[in-house]
């Protein structure tokens, strides 16, 4: 009897742990984390009576574990440093991605650098039937910059599954924009996929291959991309970025390719684990020129639900809904967009960085060369961090003179600002600051913190937990720099967009967080959780090393017990 028992256990227990997630015997097959790009965390609650797809939002919200208070702990809530985050697990501090773009006088002298263009790389497309774009040349065949991982500087959870397989795992990124299929894949990626804007083809880097696989060819010169731009409401298009981008079509659009790789790479059918990042850009594009009261953000969340539910139900039939693991997060939120903000009587206003740069410049002139009309500030400025140019200043200037001088002159700069308040609804965009006459309060500029690259360098910042988030914000690229935060609803005005996303305030750091997988117990959770969590739990769920620099912990209350 005794022996019989033994047996019965040690059989269980053989049984119990076939169950376990173990990459190197491919449990889960497929493990996929979804961004959206620019999903700020209230929405889901906000339209939940619309929210009716089985495998959308749903898949998280009744079958998965859903945390309902995540927030990034840092200030730079921008696109790159916010999917380096989620791949990582580690903020800016960890990781060195501070923003979208930055200047980099080594690289180039004439405008920022992306987060993510490698000139040593080449792109990768079907460009035969494609006019060359004129410059910069990086070869005498192909002019076209590439892209690739140079500036992340921690692995991922795709790379540490990579790694602990020996790279028999498949890793592959998507998404309309190169640095958010770049970054949350990490440096090991098999490939990284996004859109050539004007014509909406997928394109690659040579950082990963010399051209692009059959399947993704046959599916650039299919029939989608013309279909995409029919159900966007266009006959055609030479910018189907900006366009079609901004509509529920390019989540469709993104989401098939992600089925097309998945076939193409046989994904999920290996004898170990693999990885997908897929981003969806589209709820970005169309948020910045609506802003996230609109009845246009609520329509693309209830088609994103929709697409959804179609994608994961694929998934179920092509891999099984029960061998995958999800996570689903966003890269930042974002702030309502002010007039909406003062209508109830927030004090909310936006800034002309512009004139604040005439300001400063003024100030540093009356400073480092009277009667001249240096520009000390490089041209292209853009909140949290606005950049000095160090060619200009005078011999023997030190960076941290250069800057300290520049946090003497910001606040006043900004704060003669202030302007006659305009019109409540008009979209004309005057100099200096736009007050609102429905505000209550006062929205003269001001601002919340300011600090030079060398004292937050030096840390000097702070011992708060809004100073935490600065220390995490810190990065080295980007020159000679100032942090500059403006209080509470107020932001630069770019490109005429309506709204935007750059701060430590919680509109801009509050996302979504679910998990779906057998590993995790179906729940709402309200403890305040953060994105650099997810590389944390997926990598105790997997069994394998944390990525390089993760910071986050593994959220035990929505685990089954050790099984």
């Amino acid at each position: 009897m005794r022996k019989i028992s033994v047996c019965l256990l040690l059989l269980v227990a053989g049984c119990v742990s076939t169950l376990r997630a173990q990459v190197y015997q491919g449990k889960p097959k497929l493990v996929v984390v979804l961004v959206i790009d620019q999903f700020r965390g209230d929405y889901l609650e906000r339209y939940r009576d619309s929210i009716k797809g089985v495998n959308g939002f749903n898949l998280f919200l009744k079958k998965g574990a859903y945390f309902s208070s995540c927030y990034y702990d840092y200030a730079n809530t921008k696109t790159a440093p916010g999917h380096a985050t989620i791949g990582t697990g580690a903020y800016t501090d960890g990781h060195g991605i501070g923003s979208n773009e930055w200047w980099d006088l080594a690289r180039n002298t004439d405008r920022v650098v992306s987060s993510v263009e490698d000139e040593r790389y080449r792109l990768v497309g079907d460009f035969a039937d494609l006019p060359v774009p004129p410059a910069p040349a990086i070869s005498p065949r192909d002019n076209r910059i590439g892209a690739s991982p140079l500036n992340l500087r921690a692995t991922t959870i795709g790379d540490e599954v990579r790694l602990a397989t020996g790279g028999e795992s498949k890793l592959f990124g998507v998404s309309l924009k190169d640095r958010a299929s770049i970054l949350p894949s990490g440096q090991t990626a098999n490939g990284a996929f996004w859109i050539d804007q004007a014509t909406g083809r997928f394109v690659t880097s040579s950082y990963y291959m010399a051209e692009l696989p059959e399947w993704a060819s046959k599916f650039n010169l299919g029939p989608r991309i013309g279909q995409a731009v029919k159900e966007a409401g266009l006959t055609e298009t030479t910018q189907f970025y900006s366009l079609v981008g901004r509509t529920p079509a390019a989540n469709s659009y993104e989401l098939d390719f992600a089925k097309a790789l998945i076939e193409g790479e046989k994904l999920g059918t290996h004898a170990v684990t693999d990885v997908l990042t897929v981003s969806l850009s589209a709820n970005d594009i169309l948020g910045h020129q609506m802003g996230p009261d609109s009845d246009s953000e609520k329509e693309m969340v209830v088609a994103l639900d929709r697409d959804l539910d179609g994608f994961f139900t694929y998934l179920d039939k092509r891999v099984g809904l029960g061998n995958v693991m999800v996570a689903f997060t966003a890269d930042h939120g974002v702030a309502p967009v002010p007039a909406t903000a003062a209508r109830l009587g927030v004090a909310a206003a936006t800034i002309d960085l512009d004139a604040v740069g005439q300001k400063i410049n003024a100030a540093l002139n009356a400073k480092f060369s009277p009667g001249k009309n240096t520009a000390y500030l490089l041209p292209t400025q853009e909140l949290p961090n606005m950049a000095l140019d160090p060619r200009a200043f005078p011999k023997g200037v030190t960076e941290a003179e250069a800057e300290a001088a520049m946090v003497e002159a910001l606040p006043g700069a900004v704060a003669s600002l202030g302007a006659p308040v305009s019109a409540p609804n008009s979209l004309a965009i005057p100099e200096g600051t736009r007050k609102y006459a429905e505000s209550r309060l006062d929205p003269d500029p001001a601002l919340f913190f300011v600090r030079s690259r060398v004292d937050l360098a030096a840390g000097k910042i702070p011992n708060t937990e809004f100073g935490r988030r600065l220390a995490h914000s810190y990065s080295d690229h980007g020159g000679w720099y100032v942090m500059v935060v403006p209080t509470a609803f107020e932001m630069e005005v770019l490109n005429s967009i309506q709204t935007t996303h750059f701060s430590p305030w919680s509109y801009d750091r509050h996302v979504p967080l679910g998990f779906f997988g057998g590993e995790f117990v179906p729940g709402i959770y309200r403890e305040v959780v953060a994105p650099v969590d997810i590389a944390a739990t997926f990598a105790s769920v997997l069994g394998v090393n944390a990525p390089s620099a993760s910071v986050g912990r593994i959220l035990t209350e929505a685990l089954r017990p050790g099984r």
